[in-house]
């Protein structure tokens, strides 16, 4: 059961927002062997090195009479985390060598990313989609649908191995998405010198045989070279930016911007601290080792954007800068930093008022946005920005795009934790997939915990495809557990809009704020 394996999964994946997505998560979440899609029989915290070879040695592999064997099996552990000697299943040692292999491919930039692809098993259809995974419900001619005259279904495992990035989960699974393979379960390492090891279990390729699977996902990956090239084997064509933006009364003169020091670093630019005609900026500076023709166009469209929006709860624009040799977007000063280092960097705990009043502007701004044809695509509290009167503003437009005159879109975009399900499946969606994000960022709001903590981003998109959200707090007020949950509802048509959940937010705020009154009386009066 999908859901089941994601919820249980102790492979890679940071909880922190822009630290990469593949770091290792809490060492409490309970272990799941990569690629063996059952039971685990790890050696854990004992000589899993010797457990190995041995068990090599017993099945006959010949690499593991080569008396250097054991120093090369000690160094591929030594690059590995403690959890992938938690994962790995002694019973079928044979897996490290395979991982051995594709690490080793993934240092040849030409053969990035490095994969392998093996038939595993096949399983009753009743048995594979029981009724946790129907619950779904509204796949319309997806995975689910194509299958239902099939007997059997054929699982598959998929090793990936390339340079460690940001996205790069998001990427694998787009690549996997593209040929009509499903994830089932998602095993995900970093290395110590920065490869990632990536073991996905999938379901969707009809045949045992791999080889029209191994050429499926070359073409795949082919497809979308320029995304796996990287900023190191950019080309000259890219380097020379696909194209120009317009100037305009926006373009700064940057002999007046004063940068100050670096507040934060993203994968491809950093932001600073700075002053602009002795107004306090923020300035969002790309680096230009990472130029490239999408790092570019996400650039282009948050100036676009920007450029277009004024509202008290949306991030000032100031200016940019769009002629080389820096490209740089300048916007109000959000002293208060975001709201993701106030709840989990600061640990703050949030009242009912506050919380309150902090959920009331971000539906402000979102009201604003959705009501101009603005999807944001990415809401989270990372992108949730707060000036010194602590009013939360939504930032960060580099993803947003105006809704398109179908109304739908379908591309993966956004940050797991917080992605719709529509969007996750690469279903058409709208502007409701902000809708999902923002019941992501109200639980976050009153729980002051990060959703999903025990599990890595692709593990929890893999258990929210499949019905997963986060528990229920027990003490919060019910009239917000109820909208929550709405908002978080598997078809986008049964979630509120944001003009009806900030009417009432706004309701409730008055309501509370109007018994903390008469409370504040109360007591006055009896000192009286």
């Amino acid at each position: 059961m999908v859901a089941a394996a994601a919820a249980e999964g102790g492979f890679g994946g940071g909880v922190e927002e822009g630290v990469g997505e593949s770091s290792s998560p809490p060492r409490d979440a309970a272990p799941v062997p990569a690629g063996s899609g059952g039971s685990g029989g790890g050696g854990g915290a004992r000589d899993i090195c010797g457990q190995v070879l041995e068990r090599l040695v017993a099945d006959g592999h010949a690499e593991a009479s080569d008396p250097e064997f054991r120093d090369k099996l000690v160094a591929h552990f030594g690059r590995l985390p403690h959890s992938y000697q938690l994962d790995i299943n002694v019973d079928k040692a044979a897996d490290v060598l395979v991982h051995q292999s594709v690490l080793a491919e993934a240092k040849d930039p030409d053969r990035r990313p490095a994969f392998y692809v093996r038939f595993l098993r096949l399983e009753d259809v009743d048995q594979a989609y029981d009724s946790d995974a129907s619950e779904e419900g509204d796949d319309d001619g997806d995975d689910l649908s194509v299958r239902q005259d099939t007997q059997y279904t054929h699982i598959h495992e998929v090793v990936f191995s390339t340079i460690d990035k940001p996205k790069l989960l998001s990427q694998l699974s787009a690549l996997l998405s593209d040929i009509g393979l499903n994830i089932r379960e998602a095993h995900v390492f970093s290395t110590h010198d920065g490869y990632s090891l990536d073991v996905f279990v999938v379901d969707g390729w009809p045949i045992e045989d791999t080889d029209g699977l191994h050429k499926a996902l070359e073409a795949s990956i082919l497809r979308n070279e320029g995304s796996w090239s990287g900023s190191s084997h950019s080309s000259a064509a890219e380097r020379t930016l696909p194209f120009q933006v317009k100037g305009g009364e926006w373009e700064i003169d940057k002999r007046l911007l004063k940068m100050g020091g670096m507040v934060a670093s993203g994968s491809c630019g950093d932001l600073y601290h700075g002053t602009y005609l002795g107004e306090d900026v923020a300035v969002k500076v790309l680096r230009a080792e990472h130029l490239n023709k999408n790092v570019w166009n996400e650039f282009t469209q948050e100036v676009y954007i920007l450029r277009e929006v004024q509202h008290p709860n949306v991030v000032r624009f100031i200016g940019a800068c769009t002629k080389p040799p820096q490209f740089c977007i300048i916007t109000e000063y959000m002293s208060g930093g975001s709201l993701y280092d106030f709840v989990h960097k600061q640990h703050n705990v949030l009242n009912l008022t506050a919380l309150l009043k902090f959920a009331v502007d971000v539906c402000r701004g979102m009201c604003y946005l959705h009501e101009r044809g603005i999807i944001h695509r990415d809401l989270k509290t990372a992108n949730l920005l707060m000036d010194k009167d602590h009013v939360v503003k939504v930032a960060d437009f580099g993803v947003a795009r105006f809704q398109d005159q179908g109304g739908i879109m379908t591309a993966e975009t956004g940050t797991y934790r917080w992605m719709a399900p529509e969007v996750i499946n690469h279903q058409p969606y709208d502007n409701k997939a902000d809708v999902f994000s923002f019941a992501i960022v109200l639980w976050e709001l009153i729980t002051s915990k990060i959703p999903y903590d025990t599990m890595t981003p692709l593990q929890a998109a893999v258990g929210v495809r499949q019905g997963l959200r986060p528990g229920l707090p027990k003490k919060a007020h019910p009239k917000l557990l109820d909208l929550m949950q709405r908002c978080w509802e598997a078809d986008p048509s049964n979630r509120p809009a944001f003009p009806d959940i900030l009417a009432e937010l706004e309701d409730l705020l008055a309501h509370v704020q109007g018994a903390s009154g008469k409370t504040a009386a109360n007591d006055s009066s009896k000192k009286d």
